[in-house]
């Protein structure tokens, strides 16, 4: 990656922070603001270091700055790269829509790259971009991390626009999230209907790994019509907190946990004791829960009976 951006405070940094996190080199040179010399210098330094791709990082634009845009153009001139990609917010709207078209017309775009598309329930932004520009959406971004980048798949978004949910997405980042071996040891403990805190948090961090929970419910069929389900992300790492400050005998027998014990482990975590007492309760019913769907060997119709919309716009983190 090249750090082209050399107007936003901290912009080089940031790329190297992120650089370093997926095992990235990161070139850049801050002595200098010419941003087309910078492009040269990285294309030279890659073709020596035989790296088969280099994406440069230009300064983002919200509105069309002449300036900037001529900049655009000299490095395209300069550097002849093989693909550019706009990236856009799709939480400006129109203004969004407004920038792809301009964009297209004065350097002539490849794709899209559209971020924040979580936020866009509509997918209204996706729609309008391809329209103006004509151009396909080849990413899109539901929030910070690499994991939260996939590829754009029209007719998904178009389930999702209509509320029928993207299961194939859940499966597809499942895939890659989920350990095999990990897997199956979950399935023996299962089958001996041991299933304690431990196995709890294995499942909790491989769940993490696919995304947020916020975005992985909005892929579920009819989730979204459920109104005020809400999922707060940082609560999983207080969960994440209160099973690591506990011992490994209370993580196998919730049973121990006294009112000391849960004294202790609230600070240990910086939580409450309230916080704990929910969480056991949760976690209790959830085994309850595991066990009850052994004994009745895939006999869901048993095991959800009762359990209707309302008893599940209650249920929050």
């Amino acid at each position: 990656m090249v750090a082209c951006d050399v107007y936003r405070p901290a912009a080089i940094q940031q790329l190297q922070v992120v650089g370093k996190q997926l095992n990235i080199p990161v070139f850049s040179n801050e002595a200098s603001k010419d941003v087309v010399h910078i492009a040269k210098q990285a294309m030279s330094t890659a073709m020596s270091k035989l790296n088969d791709v280099v994406i440069l990082d230009t300064a983002g634009r919200l509105h069309i700055d002449e300036a900037l845009m001529d900049e655009l153009k000299n490095l395209k001139i300069g550097v002849k790269p093989h693909e550019i990609l706009l990236v856009v917010d799709s939480m400006t709207g129109q203004d969004a829509v407004n920038v792809a078209e301009k964009f297209n017309e004065a350097l002539g775009i490849d794709g899209v790259v559209l971020t924040k598309l979580d936020g866009d329930t509509r997918g209204g932004a996706a729609l309008s971009v391809k329209k103006v520009t004509g151009k396909p959406i080849k990413f899109a971004a539901t929030g910070e991390k690499l994991s939260d980048i996939e590829v754009f798949h029209p007719d998904r978004m178009t389930q999702r626009i209509l509320g029928m949910g993207d299961i194939l997405s859940v499966i597809e980042k499942a895939e890659e999230a989920f350990d095999i071996e990990e897997a199956q040891k979950l399935e023996k403990q299962y089958k001996k209907k041991e299933w304690d805190l431990d196995d709890y948090l294995s499942q909790l961090r491989q769940v993490k790994k696919m995304g947020s929970f916020s975005s992985l419910l909005k892929m579920i069929p009819g989730m979204n019509q459920i109104k005020d389900l809400k999922v707060d992300d940082k609560e999983f790492v207080k969960i994440e907190a209160i099973i690591c400050s506990m011992t490994k005998k209370e993580k196998k027998d919730t049973r121990l946990l006294n009112a000391s014990r849960r004294q202790r482990i609230a600070k240990g975590s910086g939580t409450t004791v309230q916080d704990i007492n929910k969480f056991i309760k949760s976690f209790e019913m959830t085994q309850k829960m595991m066990k009850k769907m052994q004994s009745n060997k895939g006999s869901m119709k048993k095991l959800l009976n009762g359990i209707d919309e309302n008893a599940l716009k209650n249920f929050k983190f």
